[in-house]
């Protein structure tokens, strides 16, 4: 039931990283991804998606859905994302850092190149990398903190998979 609560808490943050918009050429990018990358570490590649997937949803309500129903296949490529996360991360700190911002900056987005045009992912590109990197960095700082936090909170390792 903690590791729900928990989780919960992560998605809610998630929501209000989506809130906080970087404005970048084209339309914005939110700060959703770093709760869920915490989490990823914090509880494990399902909280992780979980927060990943919905974090997406909740940031492009906020945006006003401009990408329409293909946010659902964008919330569901995060989530995969985010699941594999933790198993990269954990083998080296700095290859799941660049796995994430890869991933998320030409991986994830590269089905537009067919679907939309070439030009709309290469404008994409820029911005997403951006938006990774921040929310990597901001990830990185953060970690540490919560971390002591949660250890604190329950008195034992944390990270139940």
């Amino acid at each position: 039931m903690r590791k729900l609560v928990w989780t919960a808490l992560f998605i809610s943050l998630s929501a209000v990283g989506g809130l906080l918009k970087i404005p970048v050429g084209l339309g914005s990018v939110g700060l959703d991804s770093m709760p869920a990358l915490t989490a990823s570490i914090l509880l494990g590649p399902v909280s992780g998606a979980a927060a990943g997937g919905l974090g997406h949803l909740l940031s492009a309500l906020t945006g006003g859905f401009p990408l329409g129903p293909f946010h659902l296949f964008i919330a569901l490529e995060m989530a995969v994302l985010l699941f594999l996360f933790p198993f990269i991360y954990y083998r080296n700190q700095w290859t799941g850092y660049l796995f994430f911002i890869i991933f998320n900056s030409l991986v994830l987005p590269f089905p537009f190149f067919f679907i939309m045009d070439h030009a709309f992912y290469w404008t994409l590109v820029p911005a997403l990398t951006a938006g990774a990197v921040i929310n990597v960095v901001v990830f990185r700082l953060v970690l540490p903190k919560l971390t002591k936090a949660v250890t604190w909170e329950r008195g034992v390792e944390f990270n139940e998979r």
